[in-house]
């Protein structure tokens, strides 16, 4: 009966269609959200001492403007 008696599909009836539709779900899921969480750490703000940082670290900067900046900043 190639492989349909008892009314199965594969494992047996309904428990290989629940998998069938499962597996392919879960996956769309996860890959869902995983790009998300990637995309969210991605964009998150920076502060503007962060950036201020980043550019020192860079060398676009001097130290006496990155102190002076700082300051400003800092209230």
């Amino acid at each position: 009966m190639y492989g349909y008696d008892h009314g199965g599909w594969m494992f047996g009836g309904g428990i290989g269609m629940i998998l069938v539709w499962l597996v392919p779900i879960a996956l769309v899921i996860w890959l869902v959200s995983s790009w998300g969480k990637r995309t969210g750490q991605e964009s998150s703000e920076k502060t503007a001492l962060d950036i201020l940082k980043e550019r020192y670290a860079k060398g676009e900067i001097q130290q006496d403007e990155f102190e002076r900046k700082k300051r400003d900043l800092s209230g």
